[in-house]
């Protein structure tokens, strides 16, 4: 049955529709040379309204060297006219690693025998948020495998409500956001219900022949109910949603395309496109070969699609995990990269004690291995102001109200005094002396780019209540 592109349709196969993907990566290939369109597409990038995927996609094969430096120095801008100097610090936690899926690239796979299986009761959950907290994290990410036995939706909602309850100190965790299985409209909407940030759902890869072969048992394999996770989240009334795809397993472009088509199609039906697009990349873990995949890309070509996509996509939020080594996460963060995860253990139960070399759990090989004080020193010694806030979320401005004031600016208002007074949060309760030393400077440095005297001065003062113990302040 052949399919018509409709960006519009909520049928997977028309709103990433193969033939349309085929004949983008042509028309790419065709005009990678021509100035005088890639001129007009960064001439309608500069407008700061983002890019049709066909328009990226030429971007994403020029090779043209000139006009490369022009894609990499306007991602750069955008990235600063949106999200300023700000990276948004979160954890994984990983709850269960039982899964009833095939997926040859992931060591969760039903077949591994060797991998030990573990799922956290709610004291270990307790544990395990305690010591995330003790590390200064306010955000996390929930990860699960799919498994309805195991894992079933009560299983997750009872750990949301876990982690929302447990006060230690000066720790709590205020957004939860959620990485688990495709699901039902009722299941989305009892984790909207439940509290939940972003709901997260990794495409892995965009061509269905490759998608079919690589899931080829467990509910997973199912393409079109998998792609089409977004649309039924959205209709649970969850706003704010995260896609991803896993480069390596298919080619880079055709990700590329489809990852855009499926932005473009959420923002036609519902308003709202992504809140945010992660780019992990094939890594090592048990039981798992990244060789294998024969489509893996060097740096050069995973800059430049960082670059593309935030110039595609300039209000969409950016994630880089601990996948990436600290070299290439620092290449990449000017280029359109707004959220590092810091600390992060990837094995069931990794952040209260690590496990030994013959009971690894890990899902990956993490390449950044730093503590996340270290992480948050080094975001401060180039300049940047590592960023707990959660505001927007519990302030409501998420979905089509978060968008409309990301994409006229006007967020900038609330993300910057946010962020500082997150940050003298971090470094007052968990910061070595060398960290306090520098966030401290760079607080009293960034408060003076906060555009009204009355913000300032708010800000000024809830700083002072924060050094004599007071928290959560926000805007």
């Amino acid at each position: 049955m052949k399919y018509e592109y409709n960006p519009k349709s909520k049928c997977a196969d028309e709103f990433i529709n193969h033939e349309e993907i085929e004949a983008t990566l042509e028309y790419a290939q065709k005009n990678r040379h021509n100035r005088e369109l890639i001129d007009g597409i960064l001439e309608k990038a500069r407008q700061r309204k983002g890019l049709s995927h066909r328009d990226a996609a030429v971007l994403l094969d020029c090779d043209l060297e000139d006009k490369n430096r022009e894609i990499f120095a306007l991602a750069e801008q955008i990235k600063k006219d949106f999200y300023g100097n700000r990276i948004v610090m979160f954890a994984p936690l990983y709850l269960s690693n039982y899964c009833v899926n095939g997926c040859v690239y992931c060591p969760y796979h039903a077949k591994n025998r060797h991998i030990p299986r573990k799922k956290l009761t709610q004291e270990e959950i307790r544990r395990e948020v305690i010591a995330l907290q003790d590390m200064g994290h306010k955000r996390l990410a929930l990860e699960t495998g799919e498994d309805p036995v195991n894992n079933p939706i009560e299983y997750v909602l009872e750990s949301i409500k876990t982690i929302y309850g447990i006060r230690h100190k000066n720790g709590a965790i205020r957004r939860v956001n959620v990485n688990i299985a495709a699901t039902t409209v009722e299941n989305y909407r009892r984790l909207k219900e439940a509290g939940i940030g972003t709901y997260i759902l990794f495409q892995e890869t965009y061509h269905k022949e490759s998608y079919l072969k690589l899931h080829p048992t467990g509910p997973k394999h199912d393409y079109n109910y998998h792609t089409e996770a977004m649309d039924r989240a959205m209709e649970g009334g969850i706003d704010d949603v995260g896609c991803g795809v896993l480069f390596g397993l298919e080619l880079y472009r055709y990700e590329f395309a489809g990852l855009l088509m499926h932005a473009e199609h959420l923002e036609a039906v519902y308003g709202v496109g992504p809140h945010t697009i992660s780019v992990p990349r094939v890594r090592r873990a048990d039981d798992i070969d990244p060789d294998v995949f024969d489509n893996g890309i060097d740096d050069d070509t995973f800059a430049k699609i960082v670059a593309c996509i935030r110039i595609a996509v300039p209000y969409t939020g950016m994630i880089l995990s601990t996948r990436e080594s600290q070299k290439c996460r620092e290449r990449v963060l000017h280029l359109g990269i707004s959220q590092i995860s810091g600390g992060s253990r990837t094995s069931v139960g990794g952040y209260v004690e690590e496990e030994p070399d013959d009971e690894k759990s890990e899902q990956f090989e993490v390449s950044d291995r730093r503590s996340l004080d270290e992480v948050v020193n080094w975001l401060m010694g180039m300049g940047y102001i590592p960023s707990f806030c959660t505001a927007c979320y519990r302030e409501g401005r998420t979905g089509d109200r978060f968008m409309s004031l990301c994409k006229s600016g006007q967020i900038q208002n609330c993300c910057l005094p946010n962020a500082l007074m997150t940050l003298k949060e971090y470094l007052m309760d968990y910061a070595s002396e060398d960290t306090r030393e520098k966030g401290l400077e760079l607080i009293e440095k960034e408060i003076r780019n906060i555009p009204k005297e009355q913000v300032r001065q708010i800000v000024r003062h809830h700083l002072e209540e924060i050094e004599k113990g007071n928290r959560d302040f926000r805007f």
